[in-house]
């Protein structure tokens, strides 16, 4: 989970860089979610992976949520900033223990006091006191509700992912972004804001012609959906909701260390200590969550294991 949140933390660094050559939000996602199901749905065929209703329908309920929260989420890339939208974004951490409370599931104090702490991580990495409105803007609020929708798509990821399969799952929330994106990039308006536009195919082709274009469409087709969807609908499986969510909060930390790097072409930002200082607690919340139900269980069993004194 924690290999999934690397490579999602990549993902807000190649969405920026495609959105920057001209490429429409609506576009971008169509195309990846377009090749990410030509590759799930080879990958099944080959295996000769079954189909079942329950899974199915599992999969466009996940689906719809899905395909709200990706369309908040690269429509704010066009109005904040790489670091920011990772950081929002991480606020899933929680709201997913919210979510899961809201439905009837069971909660540990560790994992709340993860969340906590994750929290705190999160409010210095975004935080900017220079900036009017503390730095918040469309982009920011777009990205907030992101979260919220995050929230509920791990909850219920962790509750359908116990009961189906997690191929079916994967391939009909891929299916079902990818048809939305189709048509809502087809029938919205062509309106530019910020140097980009939300709906329209126009300038897709141009931009296929690179070759730095297709390598960021194919990572975010293959390794960040594709892969990606599979092995979180596998993995939380093994998980707890709130568990998954806190795993998650590292995927800022690895989006901020991968645009400040400048690795990337054209995406380039920095970072303060105080964020830097957020990053760290975020990784002591995932700690903190993770380690401590097994810290509190040996210290309840070291009193029988102890050594006695002799009298």
């Amino acid at each position: 989970m924690l290999l999934l949140s690397l490579i999602w933390g990549g993902t807000f660094v190649a969405s920026k860089y495609v959105l920057q050559t001209g490429v429409s939000v609506g576009a971008l996602l169509a195309i990846r979610f377009l090749l990410a199901l030509v590759f799930l749905g080879a990958t099944m065929l080959l295996l000769r992976r079954p189909f079942d209703r329950r899974s199915a329908v599992d999969g466009l309920i996940l689906g719809v949520i899905l395909a709200v929260i990706f369309w908040l989420q690269v429509d704010g890339l066009r109005f904040t900033t790489v670091s920011k939208s990772g950081f929002i974004t991480g606020l899933v951490v929680i709201f997913t223990p919210m979510v899961s409370l809201l439905l009837g599931e069971r909660f540990k104090l560790s994992h709340g006091m993860g969340a906590l702490l994750a929290c705190v991580g999160l409010f210095f990495l975004v935080r900017d006191p220079q900036a009017p409105f503390g730095g918040w803007n469309r982009g920011d609020s777009e990205t907030l509700v992101c979260a919220v929708l995050c929230g509920f798509h791990v909850t219920l990821t962790a509750r359908f992912s116990r009961m189906g399969s997690p191929w079916v799952i994967a391939f009909m929330q891929i299916s079902t972004v990818a048809l939305l994106s189709c048509v809502l990039t087809m029938l919205l308006p062509v309106n530019a804001s910020a140097g980009q536009s939300m709906a329209g195919f126009e300038m897709l082709g141009s931009a296929l012609k690179r070759p730095d274009v297709w390598f960021g469409i194919l990572y975010l087709a293959a390794f960040a959906t594709a892969l990606g969807f599979y092995m979180q609908t596998t993995l939380q499986s093994k998980l707890s909701a709130t568990e998954a969510a806190i795993i998650f909060t590292t995927e800022p930390v690895f989006s901020a260390l991968i645009a400040t790097s400048g690795v990337i072409p054209g995406v380039h930002e920095s970072l303060t200590l105080t964020q830097a200082s957020g990053g760290a607690l975020i990784v002591a919340a995932m700690l903190l969550a993770e380690l401590g139900p097994r810290m509190i269980g040996k210290q309840k069993k070291m009193p029988e294991n102890s050594v006695k004194l002799p009298l």
